[in-house]
């Protein structure tokens, strides 16, 4: 019975490499010189640190441009509200969201149902398993959740017939 997984991981590696370009333009870009910028990488948490408002978003515009060079998909970076830090700097937390929230996936599997495509789906954890008797229903599925618009990196994986 052919089936494939709805999912939504993020490259780490990728992300790394994208932090750490972030830092070396910092360190040498004009406009940063004698400022306390830093950005630092903390599991799935990107923290920035800046010292006002314009050096912040500054920041936030170079890591996603940066992931975005790395083809790692921005829609998966939670902006957090940022929030006073010590010596009159800002702080910003980013979430690197990995995974498929509960809600989104229930919501992909209603519209699924609603499809009235004769599938079975299931959430698994963090991810959406979907199985069904012909390929060509499976690959409708496919194009059916990528028409949904949602503002979430999915991938499709584990195809199997």
């Amino acid at each position: 019975m052919p089936s494939f997984d709805i999912v939504s991981k993020v490259d780490s590696p990728s992300v790394d490499n994208g932090v750490s370009g972030v830092v070396r333009e910092i360190s040498t870009r004009y406009d940063f010189k004698g400022s306390m910028c830093k950005l630092e990488k903390n599991g799935e948490e990107i923290i920035m640190h800046a010292d006002d408002e314009l050096k912040r978003k500054q920041m936030e515009e170079l890591l996603v441009v940066h992931l975005t060079r790395k083809n790692v998909d921005t829609n998966c970076l939670e902006f957090q509200s940022p929030e006073n830090s010590s010596g009159n700097s800002i702080r910003q937390k980013v979430i690197v969201k990995q995974g498929i929230d509960r809600e989104i996936a229930q919501k992909i599997i209603k519209t699924i149902k609603n499809s009235k495509i004769k599938v079975q789906s299931s959430i698994q954890g963090d991810e959406v398993r979907i199985s069904g008797k012909k390929r060509d229903d499976l690959q409708q599925i496919i194009q059916l959740v990528k028409n949904m618009d949602l503002k979430f990196p999915l991938q499709y994986i584990n195809f199997r017939d």
